[in-house]
């Protein structure tokens, strides 16, 4: 599915006129989650829940945090494009402990991609140029979660619609790089399964502050 994401830009660059500048940014940051609420039914007849969640992000611990955007400017100031962002959710002990499990994460991780509108004003700054963006699509988390019952849930699941907001700045190297820092908030709605029966429904918001680089050509 990452692949794919990234082909799609790509293939985005390629369609490109020659007379629009198509952008590919990739970036790293650190990620906070507020927290939220996890209900659902606890694998092998466990019974219902309800827990509030103190999500960890952990950006800088692998596998990171990390962000891949391809952006087709069809004006100076107006871009479509897509974009796939790596984050990364760990329940904390107390969560686990109280709903029986040993690992209830999505750390491969919890990925979002969406389509995206950017807005941004060269010159305003000088050679710094203000943006922003926001984005609709999809989360498709690798749920890793093993309960004390005996349930092992290992793998992806696209569980719901994701949506990003995004505001920052970009420098340039040289005709060609520039290099940005942004703040960025992602948002999904997750409604997924357990093996042995068991579901889970949260919503993951997340903070981040990225730094990266782009190319545009």
């Amino acid at each position: 599915m990452k692949r794919l994401i990234l082909a799609a830009g790509l293939s985005c660059a390629v369609a490109a006129p020659a007379a629009a500048e198509t952008e590919l940014s990739f970036y790293l940051g650190w990620q906070t989650l507020p927290h939220s609420r996890i209900t659902g039914e606890l694998p092998n007849g466990g019974g219902s829940y309800d827990e509030l969640v103190g999500w960890e992000g952990k950006p800088f611990e692998m596998p990171p945090y990390y962000g891949a955007r391809a952006t087709w400017w069809r004006t100076d100031t107006l871009g479509f494009g897509v974009e796939y962002t790596h984050t990364k959710a760990y329940a904390p002990s107390d969560t686990k402990n109280a709903l029986g499990f040993s690992r209830l994460e999505f750390t491969d991780g919890h990925n979002v991609a969406t389509v995206n509108v950017m807005k941004r004003w060269p010159e305003l700054w000088g050679k710094t140029t203000p943006y922003v963006g926001g984005g609709l699509g999809v989360a498709f988390p690798h749920v890793d979660a093993k309960h004390n019952s005996g349930s092992r849930t290992y793998g992806f699941q696209v569980t719901g619609p994701a949506a990003r907001l995004m505001a920052g700045a970009s420098y340039p190297i040289n005709d060609r790089f520039s290099v940005f820092g942004e703040y960025q908030f992602t948002y999904s709605s997750n409604e997924g399964e357990f093996d042995d029966g068991g579901t889970f429904k949260t919503d993951i918001k997340t903070n981040a502050l990225n730094v990266g680089i782009s190319m545009k050509f």
